[in-house]
C-alpha cells in the first residue's frame, strides 16, 4: 500500500511544472509485483490525470496574474503558447504525456478555458496509454507480439 502511495505522489508531481518524474516508480514497482499491473497503471495514471488537473486550474485562475511582477511569463511567451494551443487545439492535449511540453500544454488548456470534460477525456487517454506502453516495455509484453 505504501510502495502505491508513492507511484501516486510522483505521479501527481510529475504532472505539475515541478521536475520529477515517475516513470521509474512505477518499473520498480511493476518489477516487485507484476500481478499488480493493473491496479500500478490505475494508480499512476490517476496521479498524474490529478496533477494535470492542478495545471489547468492554475491556467483559469492565473490571467489576472499576468500583471504582475512576479508573474514567470513573459505577455510574448503567453501569447505565443495561446497562438500555438489555438492552432492544435484540443488534439494538442494528446501530447500532454511527453516531458517538458506535456505539462504546459495542461495549463495553457486552462488558460484557454478548454472545457473540463473534453480536457479530462483527452489528458486521460494519453496519460494512460503512455503507463501502458511503459508496463508492457517493463513486462516484456512486446516479445509476445
Amino acid at each position: 500500500m505504501l510502495s502505491e502511495w508513492a507511484l501516486f505522489f510522483s505521479a501527481f508531481g510529475a504532472a505539475t511544472l515541478l521536475p520529477l518524474q515517475s516513470e521509474a516508480v512505477l518499473v520498480g514497482l511493476l518489477l516487485r509485483q507484476p500481478d499488480a499491473w493493473p491496479t500500478l497503471l490505475l494508480v499512476a495514471t490517476l496521479g498524474n490525470v490529478l496533477g494535470s488537473v492542478v495545471n489547468w486550474v492554475l491556467g483559469r485562475a492565473i490571467e489576472h496574474l499576468r500583471d504582475k511582477r512576479w508573474f514567470p511569463f513573459s505577455a510574448r511567451q503567453l501569447e505565443r503558447a495561446q497562438q500555438r494551443y489555438q492552432r492544435w487545439g484540443q488534439w494538442s492535449l494528446l501530447l500532454s504525456w511527453m516531458p517538458v511540453i506535456g505539462d504546459p500544454l495542461t495549463l495553457i488548456a486552462g488558460i484557454m478555458r478548454e472545457p473540463f470534460w473534453r480536457f479530462m477525456l483527452l489528458v486521460t487517454l494519453a496519460k494512460a496509454g503512455r503507463y501502458a506502453v511503459v508496463a508492457m516495455i517493463t513486462l516484456g509484453w512486446f516479445h509476445a507480439w
